[in-house]
């Protein structure tokens, strides 16, 4: 449970929820028992694919959605497919972040293969795309094959380490200033960031007011509470989406007091706490990252997609707390000036910035739940 959901709770429940906790006790201690598995479950299995598909569905991807779907009825190949139920329509019209996603996706995969002694040859699209949305056509075919002389990716350490860190940061503890040149060397899309102050002040408020524009559409607002997952059962029984677990969480979805459908009074004292609490996220950036690429197709998208796991894991392994904010790269209505905006100050000269993050020094968080791989395989 992060720290801005916490303080999201203690404004809801106050007294009313310590109460009910200690009536509670054995529902408060709850935590999901299924969903974190695949976390201990990676690298295990007789197939070298099945060994690098469990590294790679712990990828990062928008809303958790995990929108991958492979196909393993080919020896020694993988073909990715996205799962046509699991996009964002209104937060996501065009597919992009849902294609980001992908790449993160066959990195991952990739980068576990190389340690297992394989290398994999990817080709994205082998049938074809559309640059407006995506389809039923296979996002990209995976050929495995057993190479003595295939280096090892070091980055791959870090996988199991990486988190997309949604607590509010250090504010009082500064970034190196070598940290943007530790990340820049993992990526070959182009990369750019900063921990100037001034221009970390201005990047909370930009990252703050499209934080509020995606809260206050009514339609990219309910597709994220649409994947709310409230408590250990629904974690456990969709471990996708945006979940909430933790002692308090489990208590006020046992009780009723937290759901979906109360999710919606934007007029209460609780939304506006939950306002306040995603802001706090925002407003302790200590520094902003970002990944620009020449072209956006969606070959371009893919590969922004390896970059930007690339990147998490190199602050990862730097220590750095590292959060997405891309919220102003969306490409729906009400986001148009801030897309205008971003785009004119990170590519003025061309191109389309793909991804946006703040860094810093944040606490130490859990895994994020995870679908099992065999409920992610389509052909054996």
């Amino acid at each position: 449970m992060s720290m801005s959901r916490r303080k999201t709770l203690a404004v809801i429940g106050g007294g009313v929820i310590l109460a009910a906790t200690a009536g509670l006790g054995y529902v408060a201690t709850r935590q999901p028992q299924t969903a974190l598995l695949p976390w201990a479950a990676a690298g295990q299995g007789e197939d070298a694919r099945r060994r690098a598909l469990s590294y790679a569905l712990l990828a990062p991807n928008p809303h958790n959605i995990q929108p991958w779907l492979v196909d393993l009825s080919e020896p020694d190949v993988v073909t990715l497919y996205v799962d046509l139920n699991k996009l964002l329509p209104h937060t996501d019209p065009y597919n992009r972040q849902i294609t980001i996603g992908l790449g993160c996706f066959l990195e991952l995969m990739r980068m576990a293969a190389s340690h297992d002694g394989q290398r994999v040859t990817i080709t994205p699209f082998p049938e074809g795309f559309d640059d407006r949305t995506l389809d039923a056509r296979p996002i990209a075919r995976a050929v495995f094959a057993a190479d003595p002389s295939v280096v090892p990716d070091p980055l791959f350490a870090y996988a199991l380490d990486r988190r997309s860190n949604k607590e509010p940061f250090d504010t009082a503890r500064p970034l190196p200033a070598d940290t943007l040149a530790q990340l820049d060397t993992a990526v070959s899309t182009r990369f750019g960031g900063t921990i100037d102050a001034q221009e970390v002040a201005e990047w909370r408020a930009f990252t703050r007011e499209a934080l509020r524009i995606e809260i206050v559409t009514p339609l990219t607002y309910k597709e994220s509470v649409d994947l709310f997952r409230i408590g250990r059962n629904e974690v456990d029984a969709n471990p996708d989406g945006i979940h909430f677990t933790g002692p308090m969480f489990e208590v006020m979805a046992a009780t009723g007091l937290f759901t979906r459908e109360s999710a919606f009074d934007t007029t209460s004292p609780a939304f506006q706490a939950g306002m306040d609490a995603v802001f706090a996220n925002a407003d302790t950036a200590m520094g902003h990252v970002w990944l620009v690429s020449q072209g956006n197709s969606r070959p371009d998208q893919l590969a922004s997609g390896a970059d930007w796991l690339r990147v998490n894991l190199a602050a990862t392994a730097a220590g750095v707390a590292f959060h997405p904010l891309s919220q102003a790269l969306q490409e729906y209505p009400e986001m148009a000036e801030l897309f205008r905006q971003v785009h004119e100050k990170l590519a003025p000269d061309g191109g389309t910035v793909q991804m946006l993050a703040r860094i810093g020094y944040g606490p130490v968080v859990n895994n994020s739940p995870r679908w099992p791989l065999d409920a992610k395989i389509v052909n054996a």
